[in-house]
């Protein structure tokens, strides 16, 4: 087994461990101090029984968001580190740094040519962040991929160093289509520490478990509203969205704090 899959499944059972009282509330509080975690819309620092439930929370109440047909907001609390045109089938992971939507969704999408000079946005979730994910607009799921890999951790010191990182890591691709039935992907990049990804509406994927298996679940009907909550990361991680071409106008958010909510882009 990969050693950062090792290190994340060691990891992966100390978060999930429910201390005592007394040692749960002052690793909640160490962490939040350490990472500068805002809990003013979440429970209170006391409810977590342990780390995992503090990485995974879930908000208060819901978050106000741009209802319009035209709007898409964003999936997550998160830096966007990377946006713009793909190059027909070439996006950056960085600025410097390209690599093939290709071998990043692998051959069994369905929609390859309709995303080739399309559009997309790299959004980056820190250990700081909220880390449920919810849809940008509404969509119909058709196929999700899981893929799985090596989990190396993706923040920038990685992103600048080591090459092709999103195609290597384990990820959970979502393929699925708009009411005017236009192609939108979602990938879930997986990341050291825990490396788990969960979909809610597909129990059956358990990441961070075997290395070189991809599986395919196919659906009908699986309809998803804007801002509907699909699950979370647990730990930090990249979800990378990519867009049919001609399909939409992104807004400037490259390199700028973005939450689950705010308005990314819009259909044209």
């Amino acid at each position: 087994m990969i050693l950062s899959n090792i290190i994340s499944k060691a990891f992966g059972k100390i978060a999930n461990t429910k201390f005592p009282k007394f040692i749960q509330k002052f690793i909640n509080f160490s962490y939040t101090k350490l990472m500068s975690v805002d809990l003013s819309e979440f429970q209170n620092i006391d409810k977590f029984n342990s780390l995992n439930e503090l990485f995974t929370r879930s908000l208060i109440k819901p978050r106000e968001f741009d209802l319009s047909e035209k709007s898409i907001i964003s999936p997550v609390d998160s830096f966007v580190t990377e946006m713009g045109k793909l190059n027909k089938e070439k996006l950056l992971q960085i600025k410097g740094m390209e690599y093939s939507v290709i071998e990043l969704l692998t051959k069994d999408i369905t929609y390859l040519n309709r995303i080739l000079d399309g559009d997309y946005a790299n959004f980056y979730l820190s250990p700081k962040d909220y880390h449920r994910y919810h849809i940008p607009c509404d969509l119909e799921i058709k196929k999700v991929i899981h893929i799985a890999g090596k989990l190396y951790p993706v923040n920038f010191i990685y992103l600048k160093k080591k090459l092709n990182l999103f195609i290597e890591n384990e990820r959970v691709i979502i393929e699925a289509l708009t009411e005017d039935k236009k192609v939108v992907y979602l990938v879930l990049v997986g990341a050291l520490n825990v490396g788990k990804m969960i979909l809610s509406f597909e129990p059956k994927i358990n990441t961070n478990t075997e290395a070189d298996k991809v599986k395919i679940y196919n659906y009908e009907n699986l309809f998803l509203k804007k801002g509907e909550s699909f699950g979370y990361f647990e730990m930090g991680s990249t979800i990378v969205a990519i867009f049919e071409k001609d399909l939409i106008e992104l807004e400037d958010i490259k390199n700028k704090n973005v939450k689950f909510g705010d308005l990314i882009a819009k259909f044209k």
